[in-house]
Parts: structure tokens; C-alpha cells; sequence
């Protein structure tokens, strides 16, 4: 449950962050919009399963070892 809360807040800071800059860069709030829209919906998914591997391989290694 703590993996979607976080992947959610995630999700809102990124559309913010999104459609601001993209708002910025071309004064167009249809542009603004659809990349607040397309860009952070497939980053937000792509967060969540890098998260769920981070998880997976901090389960793994024992104690605080770093592998490099």
C-alpha cells in the first residue's frame, strides 16, 4: 500500500511539473495539458515497477552491504 501512496504523490508533483513546464516553454495551454497528460501517466507506471525492483533487490542483499 506504501508503494502507491508513494507512486501517487509522485504521479500529482509530476503532472504539476509537467504541464508548468511545458506551459512555460510554448504559452499554449492545450500543449501544457496534453504533456501534463501523456508524459507523467507513462513516467508514474515506469516509477512504480522501478520501485518494486529496488524493493526486491534491498530484500536480497543482507544487512546494509552495497554490491557494485
Amino acid at each position: 500500500m506504501r508503494a502507491f501512496q508513494k507512486t501517487a504523490s509522485f504521479a500529482v508533483l509530476h503532472f504539476c511539473t509537467a504541464f508548468s513546464v511545458a506551459w512555460a516553454m510554448t504559452g499554449s495551454w492545450i500543449i501544457g495539458g496534453a504533456v501534463a497528460l501523456v508524459e507523467p501517466a507513462i513516467n508514474t507506471v515506469v516509477y512504480f515497477f522501478h520501485e518494486k525492483v529496488w524493493q526486491r533487490g534491498e530484500a536480497q542483499l543482507p544487512g546494509d552491504t552495497l554490491i557494485v
